[in-house]
């Protein structure tokens, strides 16, 4: 159901300190917006996990994926996510080619969603991809990438819609950084309700003695020590 509020999402991201954010991304590897979604609003996302429209059901424990379900939204995506997917993506899409033209690749992703869409379309992959995740007590998500295709966004983002530490407890978001020549690095990261955690799909650069290089990103989620923990994720690719 659209609120008043709901049309406010695309503005509160664009206005966001988007310069600070995507050099803090850039030297990080991720980063987490202040808070876009009102507690209102996070409820009613939600809420959506029983009630909303989707094409997909997955068992992670049917797949080895871990101990949890998620489900991907059908089209038309509900306007609270609609509105940021396509809010999310002109700034991340500028980010991104500028890690592309370092590591020598086109740099031609284009400037809106919709124009990156048809791309994904004519390749085949035509099936919507944000999702929701819900996990109970000893929930998990094991390391992986989200990759439905040739065509790939390079970042993508997650928020949580329920309350750290009072609707459960762990279940922290892990970055698995595995740097060329070296021990790989994890990054546990609190997510922040109704912000967004922003960080890559499959690669970014960083740079090294020879110009930049190439570091796999790999994420999950810590075990879930008790509670209810759902959250959004926002890929930008369509799936094949």
């Amino acid at each position: 159901m659209t609120t008043q509020t709901t049309t406010g999402v695309g503005e509160r991201i664009a206005e966001l300190d988007w310069p600070a954010l995507t050099a803090r991304l850039d030297d990080d590897g991720f980063v987490q917006t202040p808070p876009v979604y009102s507690a209102a609003e996070c409820r009613e996302l939600a809420a959506a996990y029983d009630d909303g429209r989707f094409r997909s059901t997955i068992d992670m424990r049917r797949y080895r994926f871990g101990e949890g379900e998620y489900k991907y939204f059908d089209a038309p995506l509900p306007d609270l996510i609609e509105q940021a997917r396509r809010a999310l993506y002109p700034p991340l899409a500028e980010l991104a080619n500028e890690w592309a033209a370092r590591l020598g690749e086109p740099a031609d992703l284009p400037a809106s969603l919709e124009a990156f869409l048809d791309r994904c379309h004519a390749a085949g992959q035509t099936r919507t991809t944000p999702l929701l995740l819900r996990y109970f007590e000893g929930g998990h998500n094991t390391l992986h990438q989200d990759l439905y295709g040739d065509v790939a966004f390079p970042l993508q983002a997650v928020t949580v819609l329920n309350r750290p530490g009072t609707d459960f407890e762990g279940g922290q978001f892990v970055l698995m950084e595995q740097r060329p020549r070296a021990q790989s690095r994890a990054h546990v990261i609190d997510l922040m309700r109704g912000g967004f955690l922003i960080f890559p799909t499959r690669t970014r650069p960083v740079p090294g003695s020879r110009g930049y290089h190439r570091t796999t990103m790999r994420h999950g989620v810590a075990t879930v020590r008790s509670g209810e923990r759902i959250t959004l994720g926002v890929i930008f690719h369509d799936a094949a």
